[in-house]
């Protein structure tokens, strides 16, 4: 399974950006998409595949969010 995730482009240098995860932080590779900082881009494989919108990223970043805390915290139905 591949998974594309929405990040924030913090900085941009030549063809790297640092973006953030909601909150972690790395280097990501710009160069197929035109992209300022401030914007939202979908990461997958370390590349920006797509410039998204705002209220688009937050809302994935919403669910992520909501799914992690799914995963992690075990439910006591047993």
């Amino acid at each position: 399974m591949c998974l594309a995730i929405p990040a924030k482009v913090l900085e941009i240098h030549g063809d790297r950006a640092k973006v953030d995860f909601g909150g972690v932080k790395r280097d990501v590779n710009i160069s197929l998409v035109n992209v300022a900082v401030g914007q939202y881009v979908i990461v997958h494989a370390g590349f920006a595949i797509e410039v998204i919108d705002e209220k688009e990223a937050l809302e994935t970043l919403r669910l992520w969010e909501e799914l992690l805390k799914f995963e992690v915290e075990p439910t006591h139905d047993n």
